[in-house]
């Protein structure tokens, strides 16, 4: 590949073995060899102190300290001359460098082997993010340097065509993994004769490359076999169906863009194998999903198991009502949505999300465990029971008659309805005012890491500081409340813990209830 700098391009191979030939005035001891040093900021190891035969050497000074030509370096000595034609002999050092770009030859001069560096041609994964490639340097030095790689990081170079990119991937025949965010490309004439240097890759990140959707699709033939495609921070405002391409993409990464329009991912709606969606940090507020008949599944986005959509403007919980209908959607992210603050009590808005999609797994990348989807849903059909009667609702089920905007409200409801009967009058109760005592919470202290601590029962008011918890527990147990670690468990949410990170949040920000235990750890 080529480097390139600010006074001249230099064509050179950046997968070159990394050593180089150190002249010395002094007389060393064989025991150097293996010792580390350190030199200009780089570190290396030591493999081999002798005398090389006599070289006639032309060479300038480069960079104040070394002479160079053909991989040699030695310490200069003198005036910088612009040229300079002299026989060097004396006693040299031969360095393995650590970072790849620093050396100049493989341990061999003139055809004869000094010292053995670790081979390239082993090496899987190689990150060359910011080092100024350009091109794929000599003809088939790649191939024959390190012919094994299959991931490869290209991100922030000099690289400005594809052509460029397609001369380096031809000499990877295993690449399957290729990152080339952070460069700026020219479209290729013709994307189809390139195929065959992308003919295994898997994974592809053109992250801030400023390529849009419509670029994209017309690129798309260069990657038959594409499964994930990464297009953060491209500005990308529009997207239109792909027609017989990106058919194999099961992984789909549009962050940090531009969409506002719900109808801009109907045009990803049927891409077969499409299984993660991330859409975070857009301007998504809405989406609608049209189905035959009222309460089915859509066919849309059919493999679809994860979507992320943090940081969007979802703000209508018909937005979560719609994602029901995806029949294979099993994890949910939404935070940084106003609809996250739609309610005073976080683990509220939770229930609700669990309980308005059937099979959501995780959701902000929390389990959802079958004790809290139970809770969930059962506290979802008290809350809307009032309504749901008045509705047309009835304990009979054959006179129901519910209206269609209870329907379009609260699709999910009739099914909870079937799963755990209708709600009785004694649960859809309208709640008195709450009173002081109502405010105080039961609840057990337990240390769990010190079996002979006896629990200990407070009635304590949900209002209280967790810092305020903590100077309480320093008077109960002796400890310094700056050394414990709160942690609660619910009845809702056996073998779960939450914990109690912030010490300026009342008890009643994390949802804590009557009954439920406090754990303390120091």
């Amino acid at each position: 590949m080529g480097r390139h700098q600010e006074r001249k391009i230099t064509e050179r191979c950046v997968f070159q073995v990394c050593a180089n030939f150190i002249k010395m005035e002094d007389v060393l001891s064989s025991e150097v060899c293996g010792r580390r040093i350190i030199c200009d900021g780089e570190y290396g190891t030591v493999c081999y102190v002798g005398t090389i035969p006599p070289t006639s050497v032309h060479g300038h000074m480069s960079d104040g300290k070394y002479y160079r030509k053909m991989g040699a370096e030695w310490p200069a000595k003198g005036p910088c001359l612009p040229d300079l034609s002299r026989s060097v002999e004396g006693l040299w050092l031969g360095i393995e460098w650590d970072n790849p770009l620093r050396g100049k030859h493989n341990g061999s001069h003139e055809g004869r082997r000094y010292f053995t560096c670790s081979q390239l041609n082993t090496l899987s994964d190689i990150s060359l993010r910011g080092y100024e490639v350009s091109n794929a340097g000599q003809e088939a030095e790649i191939l024959h340097s390190c012919p094994n790689i299959s991931v490869l990081n290209l991100s922030k170079n000099l690289l400005a065509s594809w052509e460029n990119v397609a001369d380096i991937a031809y000499q990877l025949k295993k690449l399957n993994t290729l990152d080339l965010s952070e460069n700026r490309f020219y479209l290729p004439s013709h994307p189809s004769l390139l195929t065959n240097a992308f003919e295994n890759l898997t994974t592809l990140s053109l992250n801030q490359t400023g390529i849009t959707w419509k670029e994209v699709l017309q690129c798309a033939a260069m990657w038959p076999v594409l499964e994930e495609l990464h297009l953060a921070s491209n500005g990308i405002a529009s997207m239109e169906r792909p027609v017989n391409c990106l058919q194999c993409l099961t992984l789909l990464n549009i962050s940090d863009n531009n969409l506002t329009d719900e109808k801009q991912l109907y045009a990803l709606s049927e891409l077969p194998r499409l299984k993660q969606l991330i859409i975070t940090n857009n301007r998504i507020s809405s989406v609608e999903f049209p189905v035959t008949q009222f309460g089915c599944s859509t066919e849309l986005f059919s493999s679809l198991t994860s979507l992320s959509v943090d940081g969007n403007n979802v703000s209508l919980w018909s937005f979560i009502n719609e994602l029901n209908k995806l029949k294979s959607l099993q994890s949910l992210n939404c935070q940084n949505n106003p609809l996250m603050e739609s309610e005073k009590n976080p683990r509220t808005v939770r229930q609700l999300i669990i309980a308005k999609i059937a099979n959501l797994k995780y959701l902000n990348k929390t389990e959802i465990l079958p004790e809290e989807r139970r809770g969930a849903e059962l506290d979802y059909r008290k809350m809307f029971g009032i309504d749901w009667l008045k509705a047309g609702g009835s304990h009979k089920s054959e006179f129901s008659n519910l209206s269609l905007m209870f329907l379009e409200e609260h699709p999910r409801y009739t099914a909870l309805v079937k799963k755990y009967g209708a709600p009785d009058d004694e649960e859809m109760k309208i709640l008195q005012p709450v009173n002081l005592k109502n405010k105080l919470l039961c609840l057990t202290i337990k240390c769990p890491d010190k079996p002979d601590q006896q629990p200990i029962k407070k009635n304590l008011p949900d209002s209280m500081s967790v810092q305020k918890l903590k100077g309480l527990l320093f008077r109960l147990l002796k400890v310094p409340g700056s050394e414990l670690k709160l942690t609660y468990e619910s009845s809702k949410m056996e073998g779960k813990e939450i914990e109690l990170e912030n010490d300026l949040k009342p008890l009643q920000f994390y949802s804590i209830e009557n009954g439920d235990c406090v754990l303390v750890r120091w």
